[in-house]
């Protein structure tokens, strides 16, 4: 029996010789997919010389269609029939298990990471909010105020099982992201793979909400091969575009982020959460339980980490929330002591932040500057970048700098309008803050659904061919996914991407 390279070359040696029958080959193609099929077809024909066929065109003609993605099968994927069997207790357990620390339950570990909002001693089970303070006693996480939260926000879930019938402090997965677009640009790994959870009383109480982002940097098992070592997973995720079998899709997504796809690391694994060699990846909180005054959304960043003395425990640490810095050092009359190096700094972010295609408006700010927290509420202007900077009659050095760098760039944006849309790239930004914003040249960025970008609410629960599924927002549909989308398509079907510096994200954005 001839084999599939030997059909093939025999097939190149025919076309060489231009001895296809072109009606023939149009017909084959019309009903065949891979050339080895068709060479198969070709080689039973018995193809004479009866008409010569272009090299061109035929190799044209057997090349498979353009991959083409649906967002909302393959990027944000938010139907509850698929999102089922991703629950909190599944995924703390997984952790747990690919951690190799014993001794520890998925609710003892809940437990310890809500600690982490209440004073100490607490639990005595890891981290608290005021283990580091300034003269004045007040919480610092990375220099910066850190403000705890203890009863009855979202410390008191530091006595609560959230795994428990009934229980007060339940969570239920309302959506996987798969975010390739975080990928830097050398493929050193696969960009991050999300799952969000949301507390269930979110679903009809507006003052108890809280949303859990699990953001799992997944290594590339070919890391030598840069972003074509990517290929196969990014395939698979967009293979789901093409799947009308919704609980195939289930199956396929369980797969690959609890066994792990091919060569492929499960997503839900210990190392994927921030303690790897890259220190990449995280897990995210946008935090609302908030039954009494003054209520502030506030998100905040947690590592993942075994910290190992007679014995090893496993442990939520808060850290630095990335690509946010501290709001008051936006202020050219700051005397903060980072102050002047931030604004030095933030200089050279302005090309990034002046860009004219809002899904390239982007900074990344040393962590020297980021703060522990991101707080979006009107009665707080910490994270409030405009706000900080002043009015543009406020006239400071740090204002003439950036117009000094915006002439040179041949730019016709204010400086008010960078700091804008340096708050779009900031999580208070992104959720609330910059809502319909303005950020100049006609340019608006799209708003959120006032908090968040996937609802766990009743109100909000959409239903398409029959499946409910949980509302993403507009900053969602209409620009972000349509710019991951494109960038998915391009990848798979050999478009060259955007030229970018190798530790930079593929998609132009460190976040959001």
């Amino acid at each position: 029996m001839v084999n599939a390279v030997e059909q093939e070359t025999t097939l190149r040696k025919r076309i060489q010789g231009r001895t296809v029958w072109g009606t023939r080959v149009r017909e084959l193609v019309a009903t065949t997919g891979a050339g080895a099929s068709l060479a198969a077809m070709l080689l039973a024909s018995g193809c004479s010389g009866e008409a010569e066929l272009n090299v061109d065109r035929l190799a044209e003609a057997v090349q498979p269609p353009p991959t083409t993605v649906d967002a909302r099968r393959s990027l944000a994927i938010t139907d509850q029939p698929i999102l089922a069997n991703f629950g909190l207790q599944r995924v703390l357990q997984q952790i747990i298990t690919t951690s190799g620390v014993s001794g520890i339950s998925p609710t003892t570990l809940f437990n310890q990471w809500w600690d982490t909002q209440n004073p100490k001693p607490g639990l005595g089970l890891g981290p608290h909010c005021d283990d580091v303070t300034d003269a004045a006693g007040y919480p610092l996480v990375n220099g910066y105020p850190y403000t705890c939260r203890p009863s009855p926000a979202e410390g008191s879930q530091a006595s609560c099982d959230p795994f428990a019938a009934g229980s007060a402090c339940a969570y239920l997965p309302v959506g996987l992201f798969m975010r390739f677009d975080l990928a830097p640009a050398d493929g050193s790994y696969c960009g991050e793979y999300r799952i969000v959870f949301a507390k269930t009383s979110g679903r009809t109480e507006t003052q108890n909400r809280n949303l859990l982002i699990f953001e799992a940097a997944l290594g590339n098992p070919h890391a030598n091969q840069g972003l074509r070592g990517c290929q196969k997973l990014v395939r698979a995720f967009a293979d789901l575009s093409s799947e009308a079998d919704i609980e195939q899709r289930r199956t396929e997504l369980e797969h690959i982020y609890f066994d792990g796809f091919e060569e492929f690391d499960p997503v839900v694994s210990y190392q994927n959460f921030g303690d790897n060699s890259l220190a990449v990846g995280q897990v995210r909180t946008n935090s609302f339980i908030q039954p009494d005054a003054p209520r502030v959304w506030s998100l905040r960043e947690f590592k993942l980490a075994r910290v190992c003395t007679t014995s090893c425990a496993l442990e939520f640490v808060p850290v630095s929330d990335k690509v946010n810095p501290f709001g008051p050092l936006f202020d050219g009359t700051s005397m903060l002591p980072n102050s002047s190096a931030f604004q030095a700094a933030f200089l050279n972010e302005v090309p990034r932040l002046a860009a004219a295609d809002p899904n390239a408006i982007a900074m990344h700010p040393s962590d020297l500057f980021n703060s522990g927290q991101s707080q979006a509420a009107s009665s707080v202007t910490e994270t409030n970048y405009p706000v900080n900077f002043g009015p543009p009659e406020r006239s400071t050095a740090f204002r003439s700098a950036i117009q000094t760098t915006l002439l040179g760039l041949g730019s016709s944006l204010t400086p008010d309008d960078i700091v804008q849309r340096a708050q779009v790239t900031s999580c208070a930004g992104c959720h609330r803050l910059s809502n319909n914003a303005s950020l100049g040249n006609a340019t608006y960025w799209p708003s959120s659904l006032g908090f968040t970008h996937v609802s766990e609410r009743d109100v909000d629960l959409e239903t398409l061919g029959g499946v409910t599924r949980f509302r993403v927002s507009d900053a969602l549909t209409s620009l972000l996914l349509p710019h991951r989308k494109q960038l998915a398509e391009d990848f798979l079907n050999n478009v060259p991407l955007p030229s970018r510096p190798a530790k930079e994200p593929i998609g132009g954005r460190w976040v959001h």
